[in-house]
């Protein structure tokens, strides 16, 4: 894949490669773990009762990059990667960011999996939901095995080990109570029964039968009914399904959010009942909305994974994700732009780096990235100059601004992102001004220095030029920050900008010097 070596790997302090590590000492090291004839298994979740959100993609997408440092720690250990759908929970309420709601309410309680789908396109909501994730994992190239709960259930894969926490039914309970109120408590059952007469999910006390492999219960139309736990005909609490799940799939690593603490100790001691023991993994920072409080994907508060892909590459989100996982960041539409940019210089740097450098760069845990030759920044500038609702528009300034630059597929995305955002979100908030006496004649000077350049001037040469008409006209060293937001100002109605040089080489020294003044006129 590239020159990095298990040495060079066990040198890095990345926090993907701390995770690794610390999984490959617990299976007692490469040789060990090569030993056991079976993949090192890691695992994600996702409850698709709403819409897949970017909160979801970013436990794949870290998950995947602890795999990749695990991989380069012991290249002889095969691994994989479960992305599992717990689409056999009952569905709680409706979510907000759904068309049909009132169809939905009918079927509250039932399976996600046995529930129509209210957008009309797949046979189930579950499977709408879960084609959404699985569409989008797949763009972005991730190696997964997609699980589904419901399958599992009713094809008998966790069979054995819902019948081993039937016979463990008394001590698997006392290790939840804890954790419930007493309304709760009081009707707690680690096996949730689907009533034959409803198909909901019940919660409701239940009579363990272990030597039937059954439980016995009162189902909502009063009737005492039994059904075996396997087959399909139960689904574990979500704590003791969480648990029966890491012992039934061989999980080796899990990572999960802040908010789920309590819940996975609980798991793993479920877990340990079962026979198993809990993964691996260490607890994330929830990501926040735009006004701090936590992204709920019932709630449609935060951004959709669609949503990205509209404003910017999917690579651009992979690299957001990478950064600072203990910490909360704010995931909102103003991210996109600056997430975008970082990830392309970041991806130019790759190559020429060594070995022991690229793995403290996010795009070497996204198996390589491609390079563009402008920035985000630039082309969303250039949509608002040039007005371009098109991506052909922006393209012939970029094909005379870098000749040799290819179309990539990644360039096509950025040109078409680039008007989107910019229509969306910059466009309605453009604020023009009108210059100053010292503004006027430092514009008027850069115009007349532009006018008088070649074409093919260098960036450099431009920015020089920008920097030396602020200073001939009152800008000392201290102000020359005002100088340039005066510039974004007056001429694109925004507050700052990438290199005014860089923009002025793509744009051409003559229409940027035509746009200033039109602006003084």
């Amino acid at each position: 894949m590239d020159a990095v070596t298990p040495d060079v790997a066990a040198q890095c302090k990345a926090w993907p490669f701390r995770e690794a590590k610390a999984l490959l000492a617990r299976l007692g090291g490469p040789e060990r773990a090569a030993a056991r004839g079976q993949p090192v298994v890691f695992e994600t979740g996702y409850g698709p009762s709403g819409l897949p959100h970017i909160g979801t993609f970013q436990e794949v997408a870290r998950t995947a990059m602890v795999q990749r440092a695990f991989q380069a720690l012991a290249p002889g250990v095969p691994t994989r990667l479960i992305c599992f759908s717990d689409d056999m929970d009952g569905l709680r309420k409706v979510p907000g960011n759904v068309p049909n709601p009132d169809m939905l309410a009918q079927h509250l309680g039932r399976p996600l999996s046995a529930i129509p789908d209210p957008f009309g396109t797949h046979e189930s909501y579950a499977a709408h939901n879960n084609a959404s994730l699985r569409a989008f994992l797949d763009s972005f190239g991730f190696a997964y095995n997609f699980v589904s709960s419901t399958a599992c259930y009713k094809g008998g894969r966790f069979d054995a080990v819902l019948l081993k926490m039937l016979t463990a039914y008394d001590a698997v309970r006392a290790v939840v109570l804890p954790l419930l109120g007493p309304e709760r408590a009081a009707t707690y059952a680690p096996f949730l029964p689907i009533s034959p007469a409803t198909g909901r999910v019940l919660q409701v006390p239940v009579e363990p039968r272990p030597t039937d492999g059954t439980i016995v219960f009162t189902d909502e139309d009063g009737v005492r009914r039994e059904v075996p736990v396997t087959g399909g005909h139960v689904k574990a609490q979500w704590r003791a399904d969480w648990g029966m799940r890491w012992v039934a799939l061989g999980v080796d690593y899990e990572m999960a959010g802040e908010d789920l603490q309590s819940s996975a100790r609980v798991a793993g001691e479920i877990a340990r009942l079962l026979g198993g023991g809990r993964p691996a993994g260490f607890h994330y920072k929830l990501f926040l909305d735009a006004d701090g409080k936590k992204i709920s994907k019932s709630k449609g508060n935060g951004l959709t994974m669609e949503e990205w892909l509209r404003y910017a590459p999917h690579e651009s989100l992979a690299y957001y994700v990478f950064g600072r996982p203990e910490s909360g960041k704010r995931l909102h539409f103003d991210v996109i732009p600056r997430a975008v940019d970082e990830y392309l210089d970041a991806a130019a740097r790759l190559a020429a780096q060594d070995p022991a450098d690229r793995l403290n760069n996010p795009v070497w845990y996204m198996g390589g990235g491609e390079e563009a030759p402008v920035s985000f920044g630039l082309l969303l500038n250039l949509v608002a100059v040039v007005g371009a609702g098109d991506a052909e528009t922006l393209w012939a300034y970029v094909r005379r601004y870098a000749p040799g630059a290819a179309r990539t597929p990644l360039m096509d995305r950025l040109l078409s992102c680039a008007v989107a955002y910019h229509q969306d979100f910059i466009e309605p908030h453009k604020r023009y001004r009108s210059p100053d006496a010292r503004e006027r004649a430092a514009m008027t000077a850069l115009a007349g220095a532009l006018e008088a350049m070649d074409a093919g001037t260098p960036e450099a040469d431009i920015q020089t030029a920008v920097f030396t008409a602020g200073k001939q006209n009152g800008y000392d060293k201290a102000e020359l920050r005002h100088w340039f937001g005066a510039l974004y100002q007056v001429l694109l109605g925004q507050e700052s900008g990438p290199r005014f040089g860089a923009f002025a080489a793509l744009y051409s020294t003559q229409a940027t010097a035509a746009l200033i003044r039109r602006a003084l006129g």
